[in-house]
């Protein structure tokens, strides 16, 4: 193999809409939560004040102060004194990273029927050592393994697939090899376009192990010798949950900002909204990737992530 094969991929910069708050003092924020739900009803805009304008780290130093200073659990408090959509988005940014992911994977398992695009867009987004930590928190909070509970819930080829993500063993090392992903361009099209039928195998070992870098180069290699793209050869081949889980996957991994812009448009889109795709997607790319978000979503949609969300919400559940 040559060595001109191997390259590095350049480093995708990402920002958070959501900074440190400049001087910062938890106790005085945990006083002002506390007047804020004395007496009969609750001052909301303080609440969201505080709760959309500190770091998720911050917001965990208030918790914890809360309850030193008060004896209470501030997640209950909050619980008892706000409601409707305001309240879980309240709760959501409240919560930890890791116990967010894991409170939405646990809740798209309970009870009858199971939501597996909860299951998809969590377990396909996150990187190895987000995967380890919410596995951890997962079984702290539940008191359940994550991949029991996912092999229960799902099956086939689609609890394969999400058992290897739950593996967090992706390859990040960033390097792009070129000869590998001929290789395994050709390999997707012998698995699928070029046979009766689909081995939905081979997909699943070249999905799961490759860095999103070298991914993007092997769908390059792709569609040099498909007369059809990657995404569109997984809708040709593959049905339901499956698809949806690869197809997923390569949107990740050629644009991971652009996914959550189409997850925030498909929450909004039409009659009603998915509020808990909404309120999940702003909260956990707030820190991470939301300006790059927002700038897709202009892109993709023509108009703004802020007009897209004022027309959806109101009250003070808009302005959270």
């Amino acid at each position: 193999m040559s060595r001109m094969s191997v390259s590095a991929a350049p480093r995708k910069t990402t920002h958070g809409t959501i900074t440190p708050a400049a001087n910062f003092d938890k106790e005085e924020d945990a006083k002002r939560l506390k007047k804020a739900m004395q007496g009969f009803g609750c001052d909301e805009k303080t609440v969201i004040s505080i709760a959309a304008h500190r770091t998720n780290y911050q917001r965990q130093e208030i918790r914890k102060t809360f309850k030193t200073m008060y004896g209470k659990d501030l997640m209950q408090e909050l619980r008892s004194e706000l409601s409707g959509h305001l309240k879980d988005a309240i709760l959501s940014a409240m919560m930890s990273t890791y116990e967010y992911d894991a409170d939405q994977l646990y809740h798209a398992m309970k009870g009858l029927g199971t939501t597996e695009s909860v299951l998809i867009e969590i377990l396909c987004s996150r990187s190895n050592q987000e995967i380890v930590e919410i596995k951890q928190t997962f079984k702290t909070m539940y008191g359940k393994d994550l991949e029991k509970e996912i092999r229960s819930e799902t099956s086939g080829h689609f609890e394969r697939l999400l058992v290897s993500m739950l593996s967090a063993n992706r390859d990040e090392t960033g390097t792009i090899d070129r000869a590998k992903a001929q290789k395994d361009a050709q390999s997707l099209y012998k698995a699928g376009e070029a046979r009766w039928g689909t081995d939905e195998a081979t997909f699943n070992v070249i999905f799961a192990t490759r860095s999103f870098p070298q991914l993007r180069a092997t769908f390059d290699e792709y569609s040099r010798i498909s007369k059809y793209d990657i995404e569109k050869s997984i809708e040709r081949e593959m049905s339901g949950d499956l698809k949806n889980g690869m197809v997923a996957i390569v949107k990740c991994a050629r644009d991971l900002p652009g996914y959550f812009a189409e997850r925030l448009y498909k929450s909004m889109k039409g009659l009603g909204t998915d509020d808990s795709t909404l309120v999940r997607v702003v909260v956990t790319r707030a820190e991470v990737d939301m300006v790059e978000v927002k700038q897709r979503f202009q892109q993709m949609y023509r108009k703004s992530l802020k007009q897209f969300i004022e027309g959806d919400t109101s009250g003070n559940y808009r302005r959270c």
